[in-house]
């Protein structure tokens, strides 16, 4: 009689701590995903806003702005999408992992590279205003765009080819869908941190630089004081942009050391913290802060977002 019931209080342990489980899985989901869908309609919101007017679709910081929206939109859908495999611990093909892994990859890195065009563009509108119309168009717009996901893309590209080279069934199988797990060698991983360290002191000294000059010139005598002034504070933003990207890097090496921890419930919690933390919010504040702070954009964004309450759209004054 004692060993029945002891083996039923075991039993009954179990499935609560099972269900437990489940509980804390089905509420981390959940505000993943609401925490997701609620960002990804403000930067639909933010897109519509910018697709709304004439005027922002044809100034090319406009247009990064928009790119900026869309590559951190798909970046934070497909990122949740992964964190939710893991926390379900769901398999894939390997060769839907690589797309997947490729897209995540790529539109990380878009990002800094962004920021640093869009500094670049706000350098020449100040320090060359004459030839700002010349030199800042359309084309060279889609040029920069098309060179940022030309080298966003050599790391994830080299890794899949390496891959089908070595073994031309090595994206027949399932697994869990990590970039890890689509890694054959050292090398790769140590490639993969060094193009991201030279990627983002590349684009730490381009702000760098464009701050100092935007500075130096707003010193100049035939400069627009308030311009400058303007042009100043949109640079020191995207400092900050950039440094929401680096919050990313710093995921990895928090996971590692949480690794560490021998109670399993601790590491998964703080494991979704990390995850919130560390990659979810960066992409949320970044678009928002720096749409919301644009004269031009936000009257016409509120507007939108309060369904045109309004009787009267706001006007438009971009330049």
């Amino acid at each position: 009689m004692t060993n029945k019931s002891s083996s039923e209080i075991q039993y009954l342990e179990q499935v609560a701590y099972t269900l437990r489980i489940r509980d804390d899985t089905l509420i981390k989901l959940s505000v993943v995903v609401l925490a997701s869908l609620l960002f990804i309609y403000i930067n639909s919101m933010m897109f519509y806003t910018l697709l709304s007017r004439p005027v922002f679709r044809e100034l090319p910081r406009y247009v990064l702005f928009a790119h900026m929206l869309c590559n951190d939109t798909v970046q934070m859908a497909v990122t949740s999408m992964l964190f939710i495999m893991v926390m379900y611990l769901l398999q894939l093909t390997k060769a839907l992992c690589a797309v997947i892994v490729y897209v995540s990859a790529v539109t990380y890195r878009n990002a800094a590279f962004n920021v640093a065009v869009m500094s670049l563009e706000r350098y020449v509108a100040i320090c060359f205003p004459l030839r700002h119309s010349q030199m800042v168009t359309h084309s060279a717009t889609a040029v920069a765009i098309s060179v940022m996901w030309m080298l966003s893309s050599i790391c994830p590209v080299i890794d899949i080819f390496y891959g089908i080279i070595m073994d031309p069934m090595f994206f027949s199988g399932q697994i869990f869908c990590f970039r890890e797990m689509l890694v054959r060698t050292t090398w790769q991983i140590k490639m993969f941190q060094t193009v991201n360290g030279m990627s983002f002191v590349s684009v730490t000294l381009i702000i760098i630089f464009t701050y100092i000059s935007v500075i130096v010139a707003a010193r100049g005598v035939s400069t627009d004081k308030s311009t400058a002034q303007k042009a100043k504070r949109t640079i020191l933003l995207h400092f900050i942009q950039l440094i929401f990207c680096l919050t990313s890097l710093l995921y990895g090496s928090i996971e590692g050391l949480l690794t560490k921890l021998s109670n399993v419930e601790l590491f998964r919690s703080l494991r979704f913290v990390n995850f919130l933390l560390m990659l979810i919010l960066p992409r949320c504040l970044s678009p928002l802060i720096y749409g919301l702070r644009d004269d031009a954009v936000r009257p016409l964004f509120l507007y939108y977002v309060r369904c045109g309450s309004k009787k009267v759209k706001p006007s438009v004054n971009a330049h």
